[in-house]
């Protein structure tokens, strides 16, 4: 697990680091882990560093000096830079002093710039760092697609210049780094919007006793692993955990397959299935005891319910019916609707133990929905007394208690119908195993992920695909682990 800090909390805890630290020390840090980088990109691409052509894109101010500081760093080990100036009267006066000594080139117009960019091996994007907001200024942005249009990979320097710090939405114009480099601590730009980011390297400034606790954290394979239910040699069907599944319709049948079958997969002890598509749910997964009503289904520990089960009465006496069970709840799809449509049932969650998963639609249902997806999941969170996972590449689950967590997916191949069904049955087999909503939440996403590049494999994975490829999932997590 690693911690994440808005750019604030990282700028406050570098002031008593910079206050006894010789003048330009950090900076000079900071820039050798860029350069490292750089010529570790640079041999991956084309085989050696010697002569080969960087390019700094160089801003003002700090983000600007340490991208300068990187170019001296190069030139030392026979790179040939070219330092393009966007803000002249305002370079780092050390950094462009040190580049000059080593026989850097330096140049400030905009097609010099466009010129050295298209001959360029690599670009470092020295533009912004963590204080600008919104896109690209002309110049800065012709520069950027440049470097884009000729295929030239980036490495940013703290940040994808263009990109929010804070929220990760990219400006109207923007940087797409192949790789970014960051100091002291992670923002939540590299989590948030990390197909911009690429890579991240984090290195290390000294500043990890001055920062606090950390807002927002990322769980890794260590994480997920330990945590994972596996059977004891004194367990049986009942004690690693009993999942009901109230879902799917004859309108959507599919939606309970999927959930049923992922609770399933994903070692529960046993799945009890509740609702009006059980027939197709016993024809899939035989293993699965199927009932046509939650009344009917006996003992469980936790509930799925929602995917494909309709936003009629009929829907929301199932939903009342589970909440009222005072059992640990996933309510998703129609069920995060419902909640949306009737207070009654949002009261019966509030304070319970349970987990909402809604995508950005259905989100709006039930809270506001900002650019700042932390944000808005943590107020949603407090707001409804429920733990919230809000479904995106970048996945956020917050808990009323104010703990948050973020997966950075490395890829979009959960983008297709489904797939939150199955994303369902896992987190609903975890809460039946006994994890906290939000420790059901977070492992659940990790699994599910890894599940879709593993299902995959680079091709396109329907939602059958990724259920299928859940056991290999938690396989190669629980090794990871060890």
């Amino acid at each position: 697990m690693y911690g994440v800090w808005t750019p604030e909390q990282v700028r406050a805890a570098e002031e008593p680091v910079l206050a006894r630290t010789p003048e330009g020390a950090l900076m000079r840090r900071a820039a050798r882990g860029v350069a490292q980088v750089a010529l570790a990109e640079l041999a991956r691409r084309t085989g050696g560093v010697t002569g080969r052509r960087v390019v700094v894109l160089t801003g003002a101010g700090n983000n600007g000096g340490d991208g300068l500081w990187a170019g001296y760093e190069l030139r030392r080990r026979g790179v040939a830079v070219t330092a393009v100036l966007l803000s002249p009267d305002r370079a780092h006066p050390a950094g462009l002093a040190a580049l000059r000594k080593q026989k850097g080139r330096v140049v400030t117009a905009v097609e010099h710039g466009v010129a050295a960019v298209d001959r360029a091996d690599l670009v470092l994007d020295a533009i912004v760092g963590t204080g600008a907001s919104g896109g690209l200024r002309p110049e800065a942005a012709t520069l950027a697609d440049a470097a884009a249009t000729a295929g030239v990979p980036v490495v940013a320097v703290d940040i994808p210049s263009g990109v929010d710090p804070l929220t990760g939405v990219p400006g109207e114009r923007s940087v797409h780094a192949a790789a970014t480099v960051t100091f002291g601590a992670r923002k939540p730009v590299h989590v948030l919007a990390a197909p911009r980011c690429g890579p991240v390297t984090l290195v290390d400034i000294g500043l990890g006793p001055e920062l606090p606790p950390a807002p927002v954290t990322v769980l890794e394979a260590p994480d997920v692993g330990a945590r994972w239910p596996v059977p004891a040699p004194g367990d049986d069907k009942y004690t690693q955990g009993v999942v009901g599944v109230a879902a799917g319709s004859a309108t959507y049948p599919g939606a309970a397959v999927l959930a049923a079958g992922a609770a399933a997969l994903a070692t529960s002890g046993m799945v009890r299935y509740a609702g009006s598509a059980a027939d197709e749910v016993r024809a899939a997964w035989p293993e699965v005891v199927a009932t046509d009503t939650v009344g009917e289904a006996g003992r469980v520990q936790a509930w799925v319910v929602g995917p494909g089960l309709g936003t009629d009465d009929a829907g929301a006496q199932t939903l009342a019916d589970v909440l009222d069970a005072g059992l640990p709840v996933l309510a998703d799809a129609d069920a995060v609707t419902l909640l949306g449509q009737h207070a009654e049932l949002r009261e019966k969650a509030a304070g319970a133990p349970v987990l909402i998963t809604p995508h950005a639609g259905e989100f709006a249902r039930v809270a506001e929905l900002s650019d700042d997806r932390v944000g808005s999941t943590r107020r949603a969170a407090a707001d409804l007394g429920v733990t919230v996972l809000l479904k995106g590449n970048a996945t956020v689950v917050a808990a009323p208690d104010g703990r948050v967590l973020v997966h950075p997916a490395g890829s979009a191949w959960l983008a297709t119908a489904g797939t939150g069904d199955v994303l369902s049955g896992v987190a609903g087999a975890l809460l039946a195993a006994g994890l906290d909503p939000w420790w059901a939440a977070g492992c659940a996403a990790f699994v599910h992920a890894r599940a879709a590049e593993i299902g995959a494999d680079g091709a396109p994975v329907p939602a059958s695909g990724v259920q299928r490829a859940l056991p290999a999932a938690i396989r190669a997590v629980r090794e990871e682990a060890r």
